[in-house]
């Protein structure tokens, strides 16, 4: 199923989920799981700002920093706050801390540290990629079976079987349900849209969502919502013109935040 934003595509998520644990093609035993959510509030011109970010997020770095001193594919979690003198101070993998202006770093993906419920039977996708396993972000696979140690393994779509510590690589959500942004690219032969047209960000819905969502069907797709009429309007709607800048302004509208914690909880299993 296809839903316009993260938070629909949970909740379907989750009521899915727990249909098939009710009929039995889903195990009731449950391993909890650390996972890593992207903050998708964040765009790239707000990861150079400290007061953009929270205290518990995670860092992973694309690129490495002689002026930080921070690694290519390092893990950090962020501790403290300094918006005044935009400051960022992280708790590295090592234990050692660093302190710096996040204008000074590039490649940051920020991440929410959240906990996950994985049983045998449940499917599953990558929200990046396992390298290690040869894995691309956002393919989806099944859960075979989940050993005693945590590892998982995995019947890919494509029928490879991988195995995987999910405490070495947390990217893993349920994969009942996708966003319309991160289906592109993935093909079925049926797909089953939802819409909502109490959809609080209202600037995800567009003629560019409906494309892309129904093209992702090879032989069908449906779309079920609960106003038939509000949606046609809302999916008849051309974003193609639109100013990029505009676009990105309207999807991300957030206040600065002021306050911080400066306490950090334990970390989320690769060694923080």
């Amino acid at each position: 199923m296809i839903s316009p934003d993260n938070r629909s595509r949970m909740e379907i998520n989750e009521r899915v989920r727990a249909e098939l644990q009710r009929s039995g093609p889903v195990s009731t035993e449950e391993r909890h799981i650390r996972t890593l959510v992207p903050r998708q509030d964040l765009t790239g011109a707000d990861r150079t700002w400290a007061e953009r970010y929270e205290v518990g997020d995670v860092l992973r770095y694309s690129r490495a920093s002689k002026e930080t001193g921070i690694g290519k594919g390092e893990y950090a979690q962020v501790k403290s706050i300094d918006a005044l003198n935009n400051q960022l101070t992280v708790a590295r993998q090592d234990g050692t801390e660093r302190t710096y202006d996040p204008r000074r770093q590039q490649g940051v993906s920020v991440f929410r540290e959240e906990a996950r419920s994985f049983s045998v039977g449940d499917r599953i996708q990558f929200t990046a990629p396992a390298n290690e396993v040869k894995v691309a972000n956002r393919h989806l696979g099944k859960i075979e079976s989940i050993g005693n140690d945590g590892r998982l393994r995995l019947k890919m779509d494509g029928g490879r079987s991988v195995e995987l510590d999910p405490r070495q690589h947390p990217h893993l959500d349920h994969g009942y349900a996708m966003t319309s942004h991160s289906s592109q690219g993935q093909t079925a032969d049926r797909v089953l849209i939802h819409v909502d047209s109490e959809l609080g960000a209202k600037d995800l819905l567009n003629s560019r969502m409906a494309y892309v969502s129904v093209s992702r069907g090879s032989y069908d797709a449906q779309i079920y919502t609960n106003n038939a009429q509000a949606i046609g309007q809302e999916l008849r709607r051309d974003v193609s013109h639109s100013p990029a800048i505009q676009q990105e302004s309207e999807a991300h509208k957030i206040e600065p935040q002021t306050t911080h914690k400066n306490q950090i909880s334990q970390g989320f299993g690769l060694g923080l």
